[in-house]
């Protein structure tokens, strides 16, 4: 299976194309279900039939542990690069590292945020943010958390060579106004900075430990410099890395005494978890996941993402005309996809950020997402095809042929023959156009590389729970706005949700947007890509939505029976 990419789509429209271990800062979904699919048969090689996709159910978490355990054995698919995320934001690291060190706010398993080393955070006026830090919490040396060392972790998030500076963008100044205090104050309302905080731009540092490491931070041999509820006790470069918990820590002990990870990738992953060499992964790739369902001893768990499979027209040919976009998204056969392409473990969705991101008002975003189904059916029928044709005669065909960009992995070969097929059935010509996945990569972040595609097979994630995470990438002047889509309205709208601090006032303003992107279909989606949790039928406790990417997933796994 070849190395696969996954789409960070930042808070301020700018996606950051990265390979799979160097994924972007705050990144969500490198760990869930990947949306890029891999090459191999469409049936899991266990010969259990593909998941029914329709009826998948996705939970947040697993059942509650009751006993403790010793020691669990956790795999990785790549070594992390670095600790230090603020530097080399990779996933690897991020799935160790959301143990050890802990952030302002914290990101909860059903996707909401909640204040963790700021207990208390007040908005005296709609530009400040005012954090009061919990009392008691010590960094694993020993030492107190204190104010100066949020500010100063605050700040080194800020840098512009770190990975997180664009969190700050909007930041007019952080300083330290109490003993326990920090105030920020922003150049206009910002609704999703403490999301932010409860992703990579909200953990708190030792600055002694961290100055004292210097670049040598977060590799091999150096202490960790967080205040989580396991430290770093070890890592053999090229073996494994251990966590162990902290005594002094603040919060609830872990049931699991100790995590080795140990990283594999494909059938040596497969392997390891088949035979009980390894109690657990995040599995990230379908593959992985259609592999091991099935097998005895084994239990998956598929959860809340933000990740979804989607069609992004370029500003090139056939698809620039809306009318036409809407055609294809009504005759795409989005089952079929999930099906022959990713073993049902994708779900056919109408619009382009998946259910992860209903961090808050979710039972108002479900409603929303229902009323756009008919804008995106899983399975399209004869008056589907039927208005699809209508709209294509309004339209006229493209005189050339729809050029397809894709790459030879199965999910995306699978999507790509699907979308030609569907403008086929409609009357619009198309080819596909297939280049090596790294050129492929080239597609998201260099206009050349797409110039002569008219719509890319891609997938996409946002970094926050929030749907307007993703929304500002319909702006006229974002650059992940490729077909130019250009509507004054939605352009307000975006901006006015943005600063708009009270949910029940942005979900209102957010439910508007999505309605105005997907019914001009700047992006097309395909499907969602829920997080999959494969773990040892012994243990369970450990989340399963994508929220484990920063929260500390391993202090609520533990045993079955008590």
């Amino acid at each position: 299976m070849p190395p696969l990419t996954r789409r960070n789509a930042r808070d301020d429209a700018r996606a950051r194309a990265r390979a799979r271990t160097t994924v972007t800062a705050a990144l969500v979904a490198a760990a869930a279900l990947t949306a890029a699919g891999c090459s191999g048969a469409d049936r899991p090689a266990t010969g259990a039939a593909p998941a029914d996709a329709a009826s998948l159910k996705l939970t947040p978490t697993t059942p509650a542990a009751r006993g403790p355990v010793d020691r669990v054995d956790w795999l990785l698919e790549d070594e992390p690069d670095s600790l230090d995320l603020d530097t080399q934001g990779s996933s690897a690291g991020r799935v160790v590292l959301t143990n050890v060190c802990e952030r302002l706010y914290r990101l909860q398993p059903d996707m909401t945020v909640k204040p963790l080393l700021a207990e208390q955070a007040a908005n005296p006026d709609d530009k400040t943010l005012v954090l009061t830090l919990r009392d008691g919490v010590t960094f694993h040396d020993g030492s107190p958390l204190t104010a100066d060392d949020v500010l100063w972790s605050l700040k080194r998030h800020a840098d512009p060579d770190m990975e997180q500076s664009d969190e700050f963008g909007n930041v007019a100044s952080m300083t330290k106004t109490g003993a326990a205090e920090i105030t920020i104050r922003f150049k206009t309302p910002d609704a999703l900075f403490t999301k932010a905080l409860a992703g990579d731009a909200g953990i708190v540092w030792n600055k002694e430990q961290v100055e004292k490491a210097g670049r040598d931070f977060g590799t091999p041999g150096h202490p960790d410099a967080c205040s989580g509820p396991y430290e770093l006790a070890g890592w053999k470069s090229g073996d494994s890395l251990t966590l162990r918990a902290y005594d002094g820590y603040w919060g609830e002990r872990p049931l699991t005494e100790e995590v080795v990870f140990r990283w594999a990738s494909d059938s040596a992953l497969v392997n390891a978890l088949k035979t009980g060499a390894a109690d657990g992964a995040y599995a990230e790739s379908p593959d992985t996941a259609a592999a091991l369902r099935d097998v005895k001893g084994l239990s998956q768990y598929y959860g809340p993402s933000t990740a979804t499979l989607d069609l992004i027209p370029t500003d090139r040919g056939g698809l620039t005309d809306p009318r036409l976009r809407r055609a294809l998204s009504l005759s795409l056969d989005r089952a079929g996809i999930a099906d022959s392409g990713y073993g049902g473990l994708v779900q056919p969705w109408a619009t382009p950020v998946g259910s992860g991101s209903w961090g808050y008002e979710q039972q108002t975003f479900a409603a929303a997402q229902k009323e756009l189904d008919a804008l995106a059916p899983a399975s399209p029928d004869a008056e589907d095809l039927a208005e699809a044709k209508k709209l294509v005669e309004e339209a006229g065909a493209p005189t050339d042929p729809v050029v397809i960009g894709t790459d030879s992995t199965q999910g995306r070969t699978v999507a790509a023959n699907a979308v030609r097929a569907a403008l086929q059935r409609i009357g619009v010509e198309a080819r596909i156009k297939t280049v090596p996945t790294a050129q492929f990569e080239e597609f998201y972040s260099d206009p050349q590389a797409r110039a002569d595609i008219d719509v890319l097979v891609g997938d996409w994630y946002i970094s926050k729970s929030d749907p307007m995470g993703f929304y500002d990438n319909g702006l006229s002047d974002s650059s992940n706005n490729w077909v130019g889509f250009e509507d004054a309205a939605y352009d307000r709208k975006v901006h006015q949700a943005l600063s708009t601090l009270d949910d029940t006032a942005r979900v209102a303003l957010a439910v508007e947007v999505q309605r105005r992107f997907t019914e001009a279909a700047v992006w097309i989606p395909v499907a969602q890509v829920p997080t999959v949790l494969v773990l040892n039928d012994e243990l369970t406790g450990a989340p399963a939505s994508q929220a484990y990417l920063y929260y500390p997933w391993a202090a609520d796994l533990g045993a079955k029976k008590g």
